[in-house]
């Protein structure tokens, strides 16, 4: 393309002062030639570090940086081609941060199949895995369901003084536990944690309570709360943990108390909590809980959105009230807000409801109304 034709003659030009580039400007060069994928480019330019006043190709973190953008934009297998010819040269034989970045590659593809094969190569060069290492490999097993794999490794991490799993690892298995219907196990997990020294956080109690509340334990649901509630600090209840808990409500009247134990433990009600209530109310029909709710995130300063909108257009229509949907469709429009194509879709059939009822276009007459 004709840009990188002229890019490539100002850096012949950039290169005649050196003083003109540093080591930022090059890795933004580098991403934007990976990036159009013209990765041959990149690294003949990855060569000429010295003609711009930089280190040398062998610096090592320069060329970690040229792999990551590689691997970045998908181009994981000449990445690795790259590490393995270079491997000597720069001797990375044991330097498990680059080895890092093509595992890393090959687990954000979803190539499982690969990153075993890359494992294997890091044990065969007698390479000693880190934490991230051990936290890439067993993320990508598990989200290719892959578990037993994941908690072989997990449990060996237990085994190695030098590189025990930390919290982020440990949630990463109990999440997958959960998933897999094996709770026991995972809050079996949660007891080995503590007693080794691996405090849980908001986000471990967190799988926990959403699998639960999927299975209706919800007695086990408000022991954990409890106990979140109780530990505080990094473990406190937050607003996803109150999501889970009003997502498992069966009736309007549970609602203001999960609320008023949000409050007391003092988070704030985002935009998102706000309009899954509503969700709830609607689905209940209940009108004075969506009264109280849109009055709530006016006074509080969030205001509607656009979700909020399309959840009382569609919750209204659904309930029979069509005139109180196309009430809050041309409130939301007034607003400057475009709406969501199934909310157009809706709207233009509710004109066309209203104009066979009462034979004119009652779409832009609509009724007041309180809700």
């Amino acid at each position: 393309m004709k840009c990188f034709e002229e890019l490539h003659q100002v850096l012949d030009e950039m290169s005649q002062r050196k003083e003109l580039v540093n080591e930022e400007t090059f890795s933004i060069l580098i991403r934007r030639f990976v990036a159009a994928h013209k990765v041959e480019e990149a690294i003949n330019i990855f060569h000429r570090r010295e003609e711009f006043g930089l280190k040398n190709e062998l610096d090592s973190e320069a060329f970690r940086t040229l792999l990551m953008w590689m691997c970045r934009y998908k181009h994981v297998e000449e990445a690795e081609t790259l590490f393995h010819r270079n491997l000597n040269k720069f001797q990375f034989c044991h330097d498990i941060k680059t080895w890092n970045v093509i595992l890393n590659g090959w687990c954000v593809l979803g190539n499982t199949h690969e990153a075993k094969r890359l494992w294997k190569d890091v044990i065969a060069y007698k390479c000693k895995p880190d934490i991230f290492t051990y936290g890439t490999f067993i993320k990508a097993m598990t989200k290719k369901g892959k578990l037993g794999t994941a908690l072989k490794l997990f449990n060996g991490m237990w085994k190695d003084e030098s590189c025990k799993p930390d919290v982020v690892i440990c949630n990463c298995v109990i999440d997958a536990l959960c998933f897999k219907k094996r709770i026991p196990e995972a809050l079996q997990v949660v007891r080995d944690m503590e007693e080794r020294g691996c405090l849980p956080n908001v986000a471990t109690y967190n799988s926990l309570i959403k699998h639960l509340c999927k299975i209706r334990r919800m007695d086990k649901v408000y022991e954990l709360v409890d106990d979140m509630e109780r530990r505080r600090g990094d473990c406190l209840p937050n607003d996803v943990t109150y999501s889970y808990l009003l997502n498992s409500l069966k009736a309007p009247e549970e609602v203001p108390e999960v609320l008023e134990r949000m409050e007391r433990n003092g988070c704030t009600m985002s935009d998102d909590v706000y309009n899954l209530v509503l969700r709830l109310y609607m689905k209940w029909d209940d009108l004075d809980g969506l009264r109280k709710t849109w009055d709530g995130m006016e006074r509080n300063g969030l205001g509607s959105d656009r979700r909020s909108y399309t959840v009382m257009i569609h919750g209204h229509y659904e309930n029979g009230r069509t005139k109180n949907a196309m009430r809050y469709f041309r409130e939301m429009t007034s607003k400057g807000m475009v709406s969501e194509p199934r909310t157009e879709k809706l709207v233009i059939s509710m004109n066309s409801q209203l104009k066979e009822t009462t034979g004119k276009q009652e779409g832009i007459e609509v009724e007041a109304s309180n809700v």
